[in-house]
C-alpha cells in the first residue's frame, strides 16, 4: 500500500543555491513545453505527447542559449513531461482546470522519481546535492517511489516521500457504528449522534493582522527589498492560517475515522456555492473539500467505508422518523415539528445528519445512487389530488 510522509528539510547555503537553480530549470521547461503545446495545437489541431516533450530535452541542452539545463538533475526534467501530460489528460476529462504557467514568486517544486535514499535517521541523500538534513518524525523502512521537494513562499523546504509500506489494502467492512455528518458554517460539522464541532474561523482570527501587513505591502515600491520583506510578512500570516486549518482538519478527521466504521457525508458543490458573494469568504476559509478528502483516504487505509450522498438529497426537509418531506424550509427556521408523526425536531442540523446517515446506509445496502425520494405524481385526468411517494425503510 502506498503511503506518503512529509518531512522538513534544512539545506545548507550551497544546497539552497543548487535547489534554486533546479527549481528555475524545472519551471522554465514546464512553461516552455506548455507554450509550445498550445502553439502546436493552434497550428495543427493536435498537442504534444509525453514522448515529444521528453525528446526536446537533448536538443535544448546542446543549444548555447539553454545549456544551463544541464545543471538540473535530468530525471527531474523528464518528470515535467509526465506531469504536463497528466495535467492535459485531467483537463480533457474535466477533472481540473487548464494547465497554467508557473511563476517564480509562488511555491516551487521538483520531483525525483528515483535515486533518493535515507541515510541514517537524519539525512536524505539526493542526487547532485548530497546529504540534506531532514526532520524525520516517522520510520520509513522501505524504498522510495518518488520524492517531491517544495519550497514555500516563506522560504521553508519540505520533502514529500512516497513509498510502499509492504502491507496489503485492508478488506472493507460495513459492520460497526455508522455516522452521518452535516457540514455547516456556524458549526463546522454536526454528526448524527448529536455532536457539534465549532467552526474555528481561522481567517477571522488573523484578519486584522493580515490587513495591516497587506497595506504595508501595497505601499512598498515594486521590485524593492522592502517590498520583498513585506511580501514575506504577508506570506507568513497566510501560512499560519493554513497550518492551523490543516491541523484542525487532521485531528477531527482522525477522531471521526477512529470512532466509526461507516462515514456518510454530502457531496457538496463548493465551486458553485462560492458564487454567492455573501457567503464566498466564509465557505472558502472553512475547508470542506480538504476535510472530506482526509476522511476518504484515512477511512480507506483502515478498511472503513466512506460514502457520499447526492447533493440534492433533501436531508433538512425530511423527518428522520417517518420520512415525511416538507415543502419549504428556509435557513432561518432552526427547528420544526413534523405534521405527519408529530416529532419535534429541536435541531434541524442533527435531523439532517441522521438523514444523511440513513441515505448512505441505503446506498451501501442497495448498491445504487438513485434517489430515495420521488417527486409528487402529477394529477390524473379525473382531477384526483396528487399523491406523494415516499421510500420504505431498509431493513
Amino acid at each position: 500500500m502506498l503511503k506518503t510522509v512529509k518531512v522538513r528539510l534544512y539545506p545548507t547555503k550551497e544546497q539552497k543555491q543548487y535547489l534554486a537553480k533546479s527549481f528555475g530549470c524545472v519551471r522554465w521547461f514546464w512553461n516552455y513545453s506548455l507554450n509550445l503545446t498550445n502553439e502546436t495545437y493552434q497550428l495543427t489541431g493536435k498537442g504534444l505527447s509525453r514522448a515529444d516533450i521528453q525528446g526536446m530535452l537533448p536538443l535544448l541542452k546542446r543549444q548555447e542559449a539553454t545549456v544551463w539545463l544541464k545543471e538540473a538533475y535530468s530525471q527531474c526534467l523528464q518528470v515535467v513531461a509526465l506531469n504536463l501530460s497528466n495535467a492535459f489528460i485531467s483537463f480533457f476529462e474535466r477533472k481540473t482546470a487548464f494547465p497554467r504557467f508557473k511563476s517564480k514568486h509562488g511555491k516551487q517544486s521538483l520531483t525525483y522519481p528515483q535515486n533518493v535514499k535515507l541515510e541514517g535517521d537524519k539525512y536524505l541523500k539526493i542526487p547532485k546535492i548530497g546529504l540534506v538534513y531532514a526532520k524525520i518524525h516517522r520510520k520509513i523502512e522501505h524504498s522510495f517511489r518518488t520524492v517531491t521537494i517544495t519550497k514555500t513562499q516563506t522560504g521553508k523546504y519540505y520533502a514529500s516521500i512516497l513509498f510502499e509500506d509492504g502491507c496489503n489494502q485492508p478488506e472493507v467492512k460495513t459492520e460497526g457504528k455508522a455516522i452521518g455528518i452535516d457540514l455547516g458554517l456556524n458549526h463546522f460539522a454536526i454528526t448524527s449522534d448529536g455532536s457539534k464541532f465549532d467552526n474555528p474561523k481561522w481567517l477571522a482570527r488573523h484578519e486584522h493582522n493580515l490587513k495591516i501587513k497587506q497595506q504595508r505591502l501595497s505601499r512598498r515600491k515594486i521590485s524593492s527589498n522592502n517590498r520583498n520583506k513585506a511580501r514575506l510578512a504577508v506570506a507568513k500570516v497566510h501560512e499560519k492560517i493554513a497550518l492551523a486549518r490543516e491541523d484542525f482538519l487532521h485531528k477531527l478527521s482522525r477522531r471521526i475515522v477512529n470512532e466509526n466504521q461507516v462515514i456518510c457525508v454530502e457531496n457538496l458543490n463548493v465551486k458553485g456555492m462560492v458564487k454567492n458573494h455573501n457567503l464566498a469568504k466564509a465557505i472558502s476559509q472553512v475547508g470542506w473539500g480538504m476535510f472530506c478528502t482526509m476522511l476518504k483516504y484515512k477511512a480507506e487505509n483502515e478498511g472503513k467505508v466512506y460514502q457520499e450522498i447526492d447533493r440534492f438529497f433533501p436531508s433538512s426537509k425530511t423527518c428522520n422518523v417517518c420520512l415525511n418531506q416538507v415543502r419549504s424550509l428556509t435557513l432561518d427556521i432552526r427547528y420544526w415539528d413534523c405534521s405527519n408523526c408529530g416529532t419535534k425536531h429541536i435541531d434541524r442540523d442533527i435531523n439532517a445528519a441522521k438523514n444523511i446517515r440513513d441515505e448512505g446506509l441505503r446506498i451501501i445496502s442497495c448498491g445504487t445512487r438513485d434517489k430515495a425520494y420521488c417527486p409528487d405524481v402529477r394529477p390524473t385526468k379525473s382531477g384526483r389530488k396528487k399523491s406523494t411517494i415516499t421510500r420504505q425503510s431498509v431493513g
